[in-house]
């Protein structure tokens, strides 16, 4: 079991998706949100989930997803995980006793602030994605953004957490060094356009995680 495990984000091709799973990634994650270029149809998730051995946890990303919605993505990418972004804490709690799912909760960081969010995530999160936070009228993640690592130094983590926001082939070994995370989350940081993953910034990444 590697040291610091990896979530490859908004994979949405068959070759890039192989590429995660055979470099070492803990968990993939499927986009469901359609102004993301991201964003998988649920005949396309399900073709890409059928890939995924059971060693590899599938992660659904979704922004403050009605209920049919959640059905639909979890039988569709035979999701392991929820991973909700601007979702608010009742209808978190609501989509966790629906989907009887782990729940992972993106908190958006800017300021030492920001990070008091988890708290609040108790006895419905299992995990917090630290992410950078993105300006009101843009994308919620998958811009490409990182904020201070240096913010986490000290602080008493409520749940168990992945670090993302900015993260690369070439960054993730310092980020992991300051920061002390187990696990990252990379998207933008492994493509070569918006939505289109790099089967080798993929392997990049990953033998950077694996060197940490």
């Amino acid at each position: 079991m590697p040291r610091v495990a990896s979530k490859i984000c908004g994979l949405s091709t068959a070759d890039t998706l192989d590429a995660a799973i055979a470099g070492g990634a803990s968990h993939v994650g499927f986009v469901f949100f359609p102004q993301s270029p991201r964003h998988l149809t649920f005949e396309k998730a399900a073709g890409l989930a059928a890939r995924v051995p059971e060693r590899v946890g599938r992660v659904g990303v979704l922004v403050d997803p009605d209920d049919a919605l959640i059905d639909a993505a979890i039988a569709a990418g035979r999701l392991d995980a929820v991973q909700l972004h601007k979702t608010g804490r009742e209808r978190a709690a609501a989509i966790a006793g629906r989907s009887k799912l782990p729940i992972w909760i993106a908190v958006a960081v800017r300021t030492r602030a920001d990070l008091d969010q988890a708290q609040a995530w108790r006895g419905i999160a299992e995990r917090i994605v630290y992410d950078a936070k993105t300006p009101e009228d843009a994308l919620p993640g998958g811009m490409g953004l990182r904020f201070d690592w240096k913010l986490l130094d000290g602080f008493a983590h409520p749940l168990p957490w992945a670090l993302s926001g900015g993260l690369s082939p070439d960054n993730v070994g310092e980020a992991i060094g300051v920061t002390g995370a187990r696990m990252v989350d990379v998207s933008s940081g492994v493509e070569s356009a918006p939505g289109v993953k790099d089967v080798d910034k993929i392997a990049r990444f990953l033998q950077a995680v694996a060197r940490s």
